[in-house]
């Protein structure tokens, strides 16, 4: 679905909370159609970004890695 969200989830690197956050922003970016959207929606759309990097972040303290894939040099 979200082609430019890269893998965090690695066996010797942690994701950071920037790369977390990004990768939420995109998610929320595709499922809503807005790139920014009308400052009506603003606080909607930052809140489910939030909502999105928490959910993540406690989805890969709670997973293990399981292969040794690498992400891509931002």
């Amino acid at each position: 679905m979200c082609r430019s969200i890269k893998t965090l989830r690695v066996l010797d690197q942690p994701a950071t909370d920037d790369e977390v956050r990004a990768a939420a922003l995109q998610f929320v970016r595709k499922v809503s159609g807005y790139r920014k959207p009308a400052p009506v929606n603003e606080a909607a759309f930052e809140a489910a970004v939030e909502e999105v990097a928490a959910a993540s972040r406690r989805l890969l303290e709670a997973v293990t890695a399981t292969h040794p894939a690498r992400r891509a040099a931002s």
